[in-house]
């Protein structure tokens, strides 16, 4: 299990990222919109996505780099390929992920969503790492955010069709429901077990 305090991941690796703001009032957290990123397309080395987040990105380097030159994006958390999570922005905060956007009939979902990169492509397999960490990921923002439900975890092609694919087809969803379903009826009996054997005990 994760653990968040005052919005950041204590486990994450932490990189603060200057494309944030505050979301509107009286609005809560009740969705996660899951990408893919890797740069450029398909390379996993070096810290370029945390650059990108933050705005230094050398954009001079790669001929990719000159369609995003211009782009201000962040996401709340990235899990890498080793299942490394890095956090850009507090999950009470507003990070610019979504971008023209869709869910359920309410516009702009940066405002009510928590937005997961994970390190790919729209056509890469992700990796077992990957979907550990996202499991235990889920499992805390759904704890610390009680309105996500897993209806509302939904891809950022969902949210913007025709605009956006990621994560793309190399996203198992189905298997990775099941992981989180089986994680979170483990934890539900665990805390029935505990319940039960303190009551014992007293």
């Amino acid at each position: 299990m994760y653990y968040i305090s005052d919005g950041w991941f204590e486990q994450a690796r932490k990189v603060c990222s200057p494309n944030y703001n505050k979301r509107p009032d009286n609005t809560a957290v009740n969705a996660i919109i899951i990408h893919s990123i890797s740069l450029p397309p398909g390379c996993y080395d070096g810290d370029d996505i945390s650059q990108f987040f933050s705005n230094l990105l050398d954009c001079d380097k790669d001929p990719y780099y000159d369609a995003i030159r211009d782009m201000q994006v962040s996401a709340h958390l990235l899990i890498r390929r080793t299942g490394e999570l890095i956090q850009y922005v507090s999950c009470h905060s507003r990070a610019w992920h979504a971008g023209q956007s869709q869910l359920a009939g309410q516009d702009n979902c940066n405002n009510f969503s928590i937005g997961i990169e994970l390190e790919g492509t729209d056509s890469s397999l992700f990796e077992s790492l990957q979907y550990d960490t996202l499991t235990a990921v889920v499992m805390s923002l759904m704890s610390y955010f009680p309105e996500i439900t897993q209806e509302r975890i939904v891809g950022h092609s969902d949210i913007a069709p025709g605009r956006k694919t990621d994560p793309g087809t190399g996203f198992n969803w189905s298997q990775w429901q099941t992981q989180l379903n089986d994680k979170n009826t483990l934890n539900s009996y665990k805390k029935t077990s505990n319940i039960n054997e303190n009551n014992e005990k007293e």
